[in-house]
């Protein structure tokens, strides 16, 4: 696996309202946590098998309509992470590759890329 998709600490911050990762790269990938849950990898939450994985970078650009909380973050083997939220979900494992990929594209988006 890449440098870039292995994390070296992540960091929940409940009262920021920020999921911060810190990659063995040097970079740091700083996710608003209503972003993170709105875009849920699990099936329920995108809609079927074939949409898993797909994600709304701009959701991670509006303002939030709820407040979310991280009840747990449990590191899944060495590919993901599972997340338990506040709201009882806890069904969607955030592979590191994700993470890395959701953060990028929203520096796209900061920068007025597509």
């Amino acid at each position: 696996m890449e440098n870039r998709y292995i994390p070296v600490s992540i960091d929940v911050g409940n009262s920021e309202q920020i999921f911060t990762v810190k990659w063995a790269d040097g970079h740091k990938t700083e996710l608003p946590l209503f972003g993170l849950r709105k875009n849920c990898p699990c099936v329920t939450c995108r809609g079927g098998h074939e949409l898993m994985g797909r994600y709304e970078p701009q959701l991670f650009m509006v303002n939030p309509t709820r407040v979310y909380k991280v009840v747990s973050a449990d590191p899944v083997g060495n590919h993901a992470l599972k997340i338990t939220w506040d709201d009882g979900h806890n069904a969607g494992m955030y592979k590191w590759e994700l993470l890395r990929h959701m953060d990028e594209s929203v520096e796209k988006l900061k920068q007025g890329k597509n």
